[in-house]
């Protein structure tokens, strides 16, 4: 079976549920309409019935019969004189075929052609006999029937359901009545297409849009991307540009200004240089000379462990290359240890934007 059969079957079964979903809907808001002594009695589906007349066959419908059945689900019940049963027995083995093995019997049992009959069954187990299942078999002229929804459809009740009733034969009483005809039924086929017509459309209409917004999707992303990597070009051409201004020959070049500002920036502040020794260096260790030159930071004192001092001055953020630069030799009071220490001191700028 090719793709387009399985989606036309698809379709189809989805409009059959939603068909018979809707029908079971309306079915909870549903009026039943007969004749009794030749007077319109509707009945609604409740704990109590509501009987009333509304209108004889010959005479002008009257204004309260439209609104009464008006979105309702209306089953109307067909006279008992036009009826035609016929009792059958089939064993309780064939009970779940017994719609193939009615059809199979009904030109046989029917008065009428089977192109010119309606007819409908329920069935009821048999109290004498365990084996066998009893059937009652109802059936009515098609014209009879349509004659009859068209007197109704002249009193504005358009009728979903037509259905009579029978009685039982073990009981004596009403039994559940038959459906003869049925609007989802009649004219299933052609209200099946539009209904499938109308979900096919549905889902196309769908399928596009989801296809346009997915498209839109992928356009605007390969936008932002494009932005995106512009701006980020622009950016790295920016930095590049900034650092090109920060070379020797360029601030050379500047103004006073500007070579002001700029050794500002780029020289270290001996403030926090000293704070930052303080928090580095250990309590057992004190200096006794400190020069800084330029970017160059030389250092002298003594302590009990001399070579502890190095990676705290190293971690401390403000010095880079911490290193002896001179032999470590023993003190005058012969416990502690004299040393040199060299470092490099790193920019301020730099250590703002860490």
């Amino acid at each position: 079976m090719r793709m387009p059969a399985i989606l036309k079957r698809w379709i189809e079964t989805l409009a059959t549920v939603l068909l018979a979903w809707h029908e079971r809907r309306r079915e909870q808001h549903a009026l039943t309409v007969a004749f009794e002594n030749q007077i319109v009695v509707v009945r609604a589906r409740s704990s109590r019935d509501i009987t009333r007349p509304y209108d004889q066959p010959e005479q002008i419908v009257s204004a309260d019969l439209p609104g009464a059945v008006r979105n309702s689900f209306v089953i109307a019940e067909f006279p008992g004189d036009k009826v035609v049963r016929r009792d059958i027995t089939v064993p309780t083995g064939a009970q779940k075929f017994l719609s193939g093995v009615i059809r199979n019997q009904i030109e046989r049992l029917s008065p009428w052609p089977p192109n010119n009959m309606v007819y409908g069954f329920n069935s009821e187990s048999s109290a004498e006999n365990a084996s066998v299942v009893g059937v009652r078999i109802l059936m009515a002229s098609r014209t009879d029937i349509d004659a009859f929804r068209n007197h109704l459809a002249a009193l504005d009740v358009e009728v979903d359901r037509i259905v009579a009733n029978s009685t039982a034969e073990t009981t004596g009483k009403a039994a559940e009545p038959v459906t003869l005809w049925s609007r989802s039924t009649d004219a299933s086929r052609d209200h099946l297409e539009r209904v499938s017509r109308l979900i096919g459309i549905g889902i196309g209409a769908t399928a596009a849009v989801s296809t346009c917004l997915s498209l839109w999707a992928f356009v605007s992303t390969g936008a932002i991307r494009d932005e995106s990597e512009s701006i980020a070009a622009r950016a790295t051409a920016l930095q590049r540009q900034l650092q090109a201004g920060r070379t020797p020959s360029a601030v050379a070049s500047s103004s006073p200004a500007q070579r002001v500002w700029f050794l500002k920036e780029t020289s270290g502040s001996s403030v926090i240089l000293l704070e930052a020794l303080s928090r580095a260096l250990p309590d057992s260790a004190y200096l006794t000379e400190i020069r800084l030159e330029n970017s160059t930071l030389r250092i002298i004192g003594l302590a009990d462990e001399a070579p502890g001092l190095l990676a705290p001055l190293e971690q401390s953020g403000h010095l880079t290359g911490v290193h002896f630069s001179a032999p470590t030799t023993r003190g005058p009071d012969g416990k502690s240890f004299r040393f040199s220490i060299e470092a490099h001191v790193e920019p301020r700028s730099k250590i703002e934007k860490e």
